[in-house]
């Protein structure tokens, strides 16, 4: 479970287990060499652990401080050189940002059609927004508190989104790695290099910047924040010092465990024709996003496997990282994931405004 109290004795136990649990999966899967073996061992072994009962714990701080570290390493791929790809590509990332708005739209009217039957109990404005919320392609936690004002059934928005985050974090880096697919960036030699006065200076000023993002109430503050102060350095020519390597995979690890705590007992017996449909939509959204991405592959000149997860429906932090250890296109992946986060959680109420209007 999640909590951001300071854990009791016995929950320090749980976390200190459970991040064990992590740690000796992450090796397994560094020896089985597999994709993102820091991230993708945690998420399965604290996922199945938890699914089976045993009291798993992720504490909140270290995930944030996990995304903190990830969000300021991914700014040092923004070169000024990156910038001005990313600006050009404009047009591409608004095309990105319609289709996702388009997809969820038309995944949530799907999940109302095929459950209208099934929830008698539900009222159709209760339908309505607890299907267009859970289709939505934005951050759990963001799409469930907008959902709650609109009186949806969070509980199954929520679920909805952690099996989409699942499934699509563990089905595409395996994807790419049969593919055969990586090494696409080359990091400048000045931040590929550890100083640890110019690292010093980087965590603190991305610290700030997280801070700050939390004081404005900013979705994903830790990450965010971190991004925007590191890229922000990059594109000003400022290259400090690179991070660790072991930094980046504790952070990857962290994240993992924080995703795979969601998947309680409970989890599993929330209204499993439901979770069925999101399963079986969660994959067919793979398999468009996929082609869309081979679509914008073709107009923009750039690798297919870099659009594939600059497109996908899966969290930003877990593409981001993908993008990151198997080094395909990483500006432009944190480009698209970015820029869509901040349009649906922008745009979410105003189409779901217009989509419920025509519906009545």
């Amino acid at each position: 479970m999640l909590s951001f109290l300071p854990p009791s004795s016995v929950a320090w136990r749980r976390v200190a287990l459970t991040l064990l649990l992590a740690y000796a999966s992450a090796r397994l899967c560094v020896w089985l060499n597999t994709p993102i073996p820091w991230m993708i061992g945690p998420l399965v072994a604290t996922s199945l652990a938890s699914v089976l009962g045993v009291r798993t714990e992720s504490w909140v701080p270290f995930r944030n401080a996990g995304q903190w570290v990830i969000g300021s390493a991914l700014g040092l791929y923004f070169t000024p050189q990156v910038g001005a790809l990313i600006a050009g590509l404009w047009w591409a990332i608004a095309l990105g940002i319609a289709w996702a708005l388009a997809l969820g739209l038309g995944f949530g009217a799907w999940l109302r059609h095929h459950h209208a039957a099934h929830w008698p109990a539900l009222s159709p404005a209760q339908l309505r927004s607890t299907t267009y919320f859970a289709a939505a392609i934005g951050g759990a936690s963001e799409m469930t508190l907008i959902a709650e004002r609109h009186g949806a059934r969070t509980d199954l928005v929520a679920a909805a989104h952690s099996l989409r985050v699942l499934m699509v974090t563990l089905t595409i880096p395996f994807a790419l790695q049969f593919w055969g697919v990586q090494g696409l960036d080359r990091l400048p030699a000045a931040l590929r290099a550890v100083q640890v006065e110019g690292l010093v200076w980087l965590a603190g000023l991305t610290l700030v910047g997280a801070l700050l993002m939390r004081r404005l109430g900013r979705a994903n503050p830790w990450f965010m924040g971190a991004l925007l102060v590191s890229m922000g350095l990059t594109l000003s020519g400022v290259g400090w010092s690179a991070i660790p390597s072991g930094l980046t995979n504790a952070a990857q690890l962290v994240i993992g465990v924080s995703l795979g705590v969601r998947f309680t007992p409970a989890f599993v017996h929330t209204a499993p024709r439901w979770m069925a449909s999101v399963a079986l939509a969660s994959g067919v959204m793979m398999g468009l996003c996929a082609a869309v991405a081979w679509v914008l592959a073709g107009l923009t000149g750039l690798h297919p496997a870099t659009l594939v997860l600059g497109t996908s429906p899966g969290g930003i932090a877990e593409m981001a990282i993908t993008a990151k250890v198997l080094q395909l296109g990483v500006p432009v992946v944190t480009a698209f994931q970015v820029c869509r986060l901040v349009a649906v959680l922008l745009l979410a109420e105003p189409v779901f405004r217009w989509w419920s209007a025509r519906q009545r």
